[in-house]
């Protein structure tokens, strides 16, 4: 009678097992359904340089609609752009970097600025003295695209110096004051910098010479046609 029993209980697990096999299989194939979704969702998109090359594209178009003629084509030709200090005055002297205003310093419309500043991109805006070259100061800001668009808060270059463009801009005594501040040479090399300062000027002396070439050759064309007439 036991044995009868056993033999039924044996015959009635292996025909429950046969009978839930297809709704194990199905629950199997959903599962590995499952894990991979979840695997996939947790790998970031695939690596598309074309699309980051793009973007700077776009963001190189936005600076140059955004800053004068000037200001892109150095960018364009350097790698930065430099910005004049446009802080006035004995208050203002207390928010401008240290040692840049003394009193009667230069800084009035088409003199030389007393202080500037030198926007890279990724990297500190770098204040100076234009009229000797002095360093003075890094101003560590940042500015974080929080949608992270290409997996990254990373901002396209062009658009770093866009930001750091429109801050001094719009505020530089907030921007100054809100910023890290830290002596030369803490996150971007002073050598750099000053070979960046030699190249600047380089570049100021053949934009100059451009624009009075043309006027010059009116000149001598003009100077020829006379004597020809004489």
């Amino acid at each position: 009678m036991a044995l009868s029993l056993g033999t039924a209980a044996l015959v009635l697990v292996a025909l429950l097992w046969e009978l839930s096999r297809p709704t194990r299989q199905l629950a199997r194939t959903r599962l590995r359904e499952l894990w991979r979704l979840r695997s996939s969702a947790e790998q970031p998109a695939a690596y598309d340089p074309g699309r980051e090359r793009r973007a700077e594209q776009r963001a190189r178009e936005l600076l140059r609609s955004c800053v004068s003629e000037h200001d892109w084509a150095m960018y364009r030709d350097l790698g930065f752009l430099c910005v004049a200090g446009a802080l006035r005055g004995e208050r203002a002297r207390a928010h401008a970097p240290a040692h840049a205003r003394e009193p009667g310093a230069a800084g009035a419309d088409g003199e030389e600025p007393a202080y500037a500043y030198l926007i890279y991109p990724h990297k500190p805006i770098v204040a100076y003295v234009p009229a000797t070259g002095e360093l003075l100061n890094e101003y560590c800001v940042a500015f974080p695209d929080h949608t992270r668009p290409y997996g990254s808060a990373r901002l396209p270059d062009s658009d770093d110096v866009l930001a750091k463009w429109m801050a001094l801009s719009a505020d530089e005594r907030r921007l100054v004051g809100e910023a890290n501040m830290h002596l030369p040479g803490r996150q971007v090399d002073p050598d750099r910098v000053r070979r960046d300062l030699a190249r600047l000027a380089r570049w100021e002396r053949e934009q100059r010479e451009r624009r009075v070439r043309p006027a010059r050759d009116l000149l001598d064309a003009h100077d020829s046609t006379s004597v020809r007439a004489a």
